[in-house]
């Protein structure tokens, strides 16, 4: 990731538990992509950062598994609307359980048109983006390593569309979009490959 300024914002400590038991979030997980005009809370966002690579033991061990703990994921937040954060792009840095802005604005017309036009990345007040450093796993496990980022990122989107539906909030995932017009708007290195966007928002 390529950032314009060095800017971070504390996220605000993730729950470790709620009111909603797992099965009860498996069983209410939907593709939503239709969503009101409420803002996010920054708690919100921050629990959802979390959910996808936050840290979970002093050895750096995160909630989705990696394959030799290399973690070639990483995970952005492009925020339109949402309290206590302005609008922007955010790089979460899950050591520090931090953002890092990388670039401010509302860029969610953008990342729409970036998206083909699907309506849920328009409306949606904040769009999660997960790319991937594959040279990260494949300089381990070679042309094996790919198959492995790919199923990372399955297991960081699923965690946080749980974590969406505990939260009773809608989510979806979506993997049709143009790389590079999400490569540039994203400013992403030329080793990060953009792999899934999900639209958050509290369900209409």
């Amino acid at each position: 990731m390529e950032s314009e300024e060095k800017k971070f914002i504390q996220l605000p400590e993730p729950k470790k538990d709620s009111a909603t038991a797992l099965e009860e979030a498996l069983y209410a997980r939907r593709s939503i992509r239709h969503y009101n005009d409420a803002p996010l809370t920054l708690s919100h966002i921050s629990q959802l950062m979390w959910a996808a690579q936050g840290i979970t033991h002093g050895r750096g061990f995160r909630t989705s598994p990696s394959a030799g703990a290399l973690y070639p994921l990483e995970i952005y937040a492009v925020v339109g609307n949402a309290e206590q954060l302005d609008a922007g792009i955010y790089h979460y840095q899950p050591k520090s359980h931090q953002f890092n802005q990388v670039k401010a604005g509302d860029h969610r017309k953008a990342l729409f048109s970036a998206g083909l036009s699907q309506s849920a990345i328009r409306n949606a007040p904040v769009s999660i983006v997960i790319t991937g450093v594959f040279e990260r796993t494949t300089g381990k496990y070679g042309k094996r390593g790919v198959q492995y980022v790919f199923m990372e990122a399955g297991h960081a989107a699923q965690n946080l569309l749980l974590q969406a539906a505990s939260l009773k909030l809608g989510a979806v995932p979506i993997g049709a979009f143009d790389n590079q017009a999400v490569i540039r708007l994203m400013h992403l290195s030329e080793s990060e490959t953009p792999l899934y966007i999900l639209p958050v928002g509290r369900p209409k």
